[in-house]
């Protein structure tokens, strides 16, 4: 699959699956632009590596999904500096675990800033570049949570749930402009967040549930998004694809 000549904009690409999606962009030959919340020392080691002998670019830039005037900034520099963008990839997130009696309103809002709202500020902002081009793609990074409402996952699971139903509102908006939305709604990874956040019992227990007997890994989720936004998958759109090794 090539994507030479087209551009994509990652948010949470400096770990985890955000970063093998940027490597799997960058490697088909797009130009990149990484929007991370800090531009760690590995990170840009990383970028600095994989950029070297090649004709496309990463462009950097530091983006606090937390923060509203923030989210519009970043988005609307990036839409001044690049007239085309092709592809954008909803990544970033967060996740609190708690009890829903344990579980503040503020938790809720803070969460749901970073998991939601600014989601849906910025792809509003970035939108209006990819109308323009009458094609492109969306894609939102959701979690098998949103079905499955893991115990002490409430306010995560309902932030997902909502990126899944406006993952098929957009889908149906957007068909006339020829740009297609999905989500990609992995089960356990293999990332940081998860390792943090989620109890050694509850891990063990899940790899008993999966088919293949086993975690994900970042680069088998980064290959899906690549895959979905391909052209050879171009009637694919409106749809929650769930990755979870077969739970």
């Amino acid at each position: 699959m090539s994507f030479q000549n087209k551009t994509v904009v990652i948010t949470g690409c400096n770990k985890g699956i955000g970063l093998e999606t940027l490597k799997f962009f960058f490697n088909s030959g797009a130009d990149i632009i990484a929007c991370v919340r800090t531009k760690e020392k590995q990170f840009l080691e990383v970028v600095k590596n994989i950029q070297k002998n090649k004709k496309n670019k990463i462009i950097l830039k530091t983006l606090d999904l937390s923060k509203e005037e923030d989210t519009k900034k970043v988005a609307s520099e990036i839409i001044s500096e690049k007239n085309k963008i092709d592809i954008l990839i909803n990544n970033a997130g967060t996740i609190q675990t708690s009890l829903f009696q344990m579980s503040s309103i503020k938790n809720f809002k803070n969460l749901f800033d970073v998991n939601f709202f600014n989601q849906v500020l910025f792809t509003q902002i970035i939108l209006k570049s990819i109308i323009r081009n009458k094609k492109g793609n969306i894609i939102f990074l959701s979690s098998s949570s949103a079905t499955d409402g893991n115990i002490g996952r409430s306010i995560y699971s309902t932030s997902k749930g909502a990126i899944n139903s406006l993952t098929k509102t957009l889908s149906k908006e957007l068909g006339r402009f020829n740009i297609r939305v999905n989500a990609i709604a992995p089960g356990l990874v293999d990332t940081d967040m998860a390792t943090d956040n989620t109890e050694k019992s509850f891990k063990e227990d899940y790899i008993k549930l999966t088919s293949l007997n086993r975690v994900g890994k970042p680069s088998e989720i980064a290959s899906i998004i690549l895959s979905v936004c391909s052209d050879e998958n171009s009637f694919l759109t409106g749809q929650i694809i769930r990755v979870d090794g077969g739970v």
